[in-house]
């Protein structure tokens, strides 16, 4: 496979059982081989886009001494900004050339889980910012229950399985600002080549070269979205669970060539994360003789704690 499929979340939604079976079979096909989608009809309204990419210049553009103050000491950098170079991939040194912001869940009805979660970060500067983030968090995650839904039937499980582990999951929104590349880069790239921790990553962003995902073949190609679709991959926690039916693939962002380094690129992954509760054992279903157990029983809360120490990002 060389090319990123594309698929039409209103084929799942509608009432016709043939149009939300090729939905199914189109992205069950395109996960258990690429790990990849570009995704049309999802819950983005334009107006939406456009202002959440307006109030995230505005932030980024802000001295760095303000954004700093956002910057929230002890907690792994889950919530607020993050500055430049502070993150690497997993086996890299070299920190990402780019500084981003996370936006967290807006909990609702569970006192345990906000005093669990890290409380979201306000900008004072930008009110906006703050409502823009949070109307965007909510669509891309309505997008995402939709998505988990398909993927649960090509699995064999009830539709509704992922409901109950998503709602008030521990989801991510990350806007992130790749500055203009100053000066030849010492072994760093705007993203090193890495598997997303969570069940499935919603890109919004990719309409430019940069991302580039590794097929089975080991060959990098470029993945690039319509300006109306998201990317959607797979995460290390979703492969996990199917015993790697479906796939978590490698992906980076590659620094462009030289005559648009004085550009800055922006790109807004919404990482997809279950309760920390979540069992991610292996699925009974994904197990037979040609596919033995992969993987020992965690839940996603100590996989993500395992995974965090090993990006740096906490102790």
């Amino acid at each position: 496979m060389n090319k990123i499929p594309s698929v039409d979340l209103r084929d799942f939604l509608s009432e016709d059982k043939d149009r939300k079976q090729k939905f199914i079979n189109e992205i069950g096909n395109a996960y258990e081989n690429i790990g990849f989608v570009a995704l049309k009809g999802h819950f983005l309204d334009d107006e939406l886009v456009d202002n959440l990419y307006a109030q995230i210049k505005k932030f980024f553009e802000l001295p760095v001494d303000t954004k700093q103050k956002y910057e929230i000491p002890g907690i792994g950098g889950q919530r607020g900004y993050v500055s430049f170079g502070k993150e690497s991939a997993k086996g890299k040194k070299e920190g990402d050339l780019k500084e981003f912001w996370h936006f967290g869940q807006y909990v609702e009805n569970n006192p345990k889980l906000e005093e669990e979660y890290p409380h979201n970060v306000i900008v004072e500067e930008l009110p906006e910012f703050n409502e823009v983030g949070k109307q965007t968090y909510k669509m891309l995650e309505k997008t995402a229950r939709y998505v988990l839904r398909s993927l649960a039937l090509h699995l064999g499980l009830e539709e509704t399985y992922f409901d109950q582990y998503i709602f008030n999951g521990n989801s991510i929104l990350r806007p992130i600002h790749y500055p203009p590349i100053q000066e030849e880069p010492k072994g760093a790239v705007r993203a090193a080549a890495h598997g997303d921790i969570n069940l499935i990553t919603l890109l919004m962003g990719a309409h430019g070269k940069g991302l580039q995902v590794q097929n089975h073949e080991g060959e990098w190609i470029d993945a690039i979205a319509q300006p109306d679709e998201l990317m959607i991959n797979v995460g290390d926690m979703l492969s996990r669970h199917s015993n790697n039916k479906l796939k978590s693939t490698i992906h980076r962002v590659v620094n462009p060539p030289k005559e648009l380094w004085g550009t800055s690129r922006y790109s807004i992954p919404f990482f997809m994360h279950p309760v920390s509760e979540m069992k991610l054992d292996v699925l009974e279903n994904c197990i037979d003789e040609e596919h033995p157990k992969q993987f020992e029983d965690i839940t996603a809360g100590e996989f993500l704690n395992e995974r965090l120490r090993e990006l740096g990002l906490i102790k």
